[in-house]
């Protein structure tokens, strides 16, 4: 079975848009007023004697909640309140912790290149130990170098062509079934074709059941979620849970397959880290295998779908922009290839312009490992910190008018993200920078150049998304987005 899925079948196999605490009717109103309220400033934690450095200024917000609920409700624009309320380096509890944020491009730098291994996964594990455990992003030090190398196999230029190819083949049979006219949610359509890709470029799962597919998408969903509960205990029903039960599905899934791929040596990623042997003899244990292939399955096509959505919306609100994509794709008629997509630079452009306004990662999380400081801030050991990549993003005192949808300031001539390594930071950076970054662009390129050959891409008159941003980033109503065939 291809897991290419017909339209018809969509509307039960894609994301279910359950309301969540952040998309409850009224919680912008709460959110608000919580926004506006004067909480007592208050220092996180008093400098040693002597050592001339300042304390972090912040408050705790409200009784247990903190400001959990006004960082997912409201996402960047509590993220932008905060740096320019307290600066690059400020406190508030979040999600159970007292937790320091970081934003802007020196502060992110000091944290992300982690010269003296101050900084350590240990936030991620608190976070979404849970739901991905010991996956690549959660390891420290040499143990993740250690994982890093024996992946890095995986995404060598002569996989990356065969991926490719294998995307292609799959985006060019479902982009054109998707439709013959009318309007589609964008978002959950999507996520279910990036699904299908992942499966087979790091899986060659080709002949699984819709029904499976679905599954598993369901429990990549609830997975990723799982680590944003509120209540951090498996309530029937509640996130946490949900999260926990679609970790125990996905497991179970990718030990039923281990025997097969441990016997075969086929070029998927899944019999790759089967077969892995470090320079001592040594190998990756199932368990190791089955926690790998759930983290990047879930990289591979979570952050492909966000970049995808939000590239899409914002060709569709600006028609200009359309129109020279596509007349940049429109002359290609053989199957994709990297150096045919690496020349896409109009597309290229909009893509980072959309990574800009939509942060696929809203967050990177780490934890001090001793004392130490940022910028002139005292931070000590055990400190939970939440790096904040969409406030750099949206600094007027780098980027035009930063609330535009403007492609050109990546273009030659402008190149405003290049004012500083750490300004412009969708997919991280340091040692723990994504390491699928380069096939996720390539898949978001073919995705794209299929879709403007094919259609022409249409809002609703004055229609503006929403994102939920309780999570990775997602539009609370699907995206709806008319499609008329060329």
């Amino acid at each position: 079975m291809s897991t290419v899925m017909h339209p018809k079948n969509l509307k039960n196999a894609v994301v279910r848009h359950k309301p969540t605490i952040a998309t409850l009717p009224g919680t912008r109103l709460i959110a608000d007023r919580l926004e506006h309220h004067n909480w007592r400033t208050e220092p996180f934690a008093t400098p040693p004697a002597g050592s001339g450095l300042k304390p972090v200024l912040g408050d705790p917000g409200l009784p247990l909640l903190g400001h959990t609920f006004e960082m997912m409700r409201l996402g960047p624009a509590y993220q932008m309140r905060r740096y320019h309320q307290f600066g690059p380096v400020s406190w508030a509890n979040v999600f159970g912790r007292r937790g320091v944020a970081i934003a802007g491009p020196e502060a992110t730098q000091a944290v992300l290149v982690n010269r003296d291994n101050t900084y350590s996964q240990g936030g991620w594990r608190y976070l979404i130990d849970a739901f991905f455990h010991r996956g690549l992003m959660l390891l420290d030090a040499d143990e993740h170098r250690y994982h890093r190398r024996i992946m890095q196999a995986a995404f060598t230029r002569e996989r990356l062509e065969g991926y490719t190819a294998v995307a292609d083949e799959v985006i060019s049979a479902h982009v054109r079934n998707l439709t013959r006219g009318g309007s589609i949610e964008l978002y959950p359509t999507l996520k279910q074709l990036t699904l299908g890709v992942a499966t087979r470029v790091f899986m060659d799962a080709g002949d699984e059941s819709d029904a499976l597919v679905t599954k598993l998408n369901d429990a990549f969903i609830a997975t990723v979620r799982g680590g944003t509960a509120l209540v951090r205990y498996p309530v029937p029903g509640g996130r946490w849970s949900r999260g926990l039960r679609g970790r125990r599905l996905l497991e179970a899934y990718f030990r039923s397959h281990l025997p097969a791929k441990r016997r075969e040596n086929s070029r998927d990623l899944f019999a790759a880290l089967c077969h892995a042997t470090s320079e001592d003899g040594e190998t990756f244990s199932d368990d190791d295998v089955v926690n790998h292939m759930i983290f990047l399955m879930m990289a591979a096509h979570d952050t492909a779908t966000i970049t995808t959505t939000a590239t899409a919306y914002h060709l569709a609100k600006y028609p200009a922009w359309q129109e020279k994509v596509r007349a940049e794709v429109s002359g290609h008629e053989e199957p994709v290839s990297p150096a045919y997509l690496d020349g896409l630079t109009t597309l290229e452009n909009v893509i980072s312009e959309s990574l800009r306004l939509v942060a696929p990662v809203p967050a990177f999380i780490r934890e001090t490992v001793k004392d130490t400081d940022i910028l002139g801030f005292y931070v000590p050991k055990g400190t939970f910190l939440l790096v904040d990549p969409w406030v750099n993003h949206l600094l007027p005192e780098f980027w035009t008018e930063p609330e535009n949808f403007d492609p050109e300031r990546f273009a030659p001539h402008r190149r405003e993200d290049k004012q500083h390594p750490f300004l412009f930071v969708p997919f991280g950076g340091g040692a723990h920078r994504c390491i699928g970054m380069r096939f996720g662009m390539l898949e978001v390129k073919t995705i794209l150049h299929h879709l403007l050959r094919t259609y022409r891409l249409e809002l609703k008159p004055r229609y503006e998304v929403h994102w939920d941003t309780s999570s990775l980033p997602f539009p609370t109503d699907g995206l709806p987005i008319a499609l008329t065939k060329l």
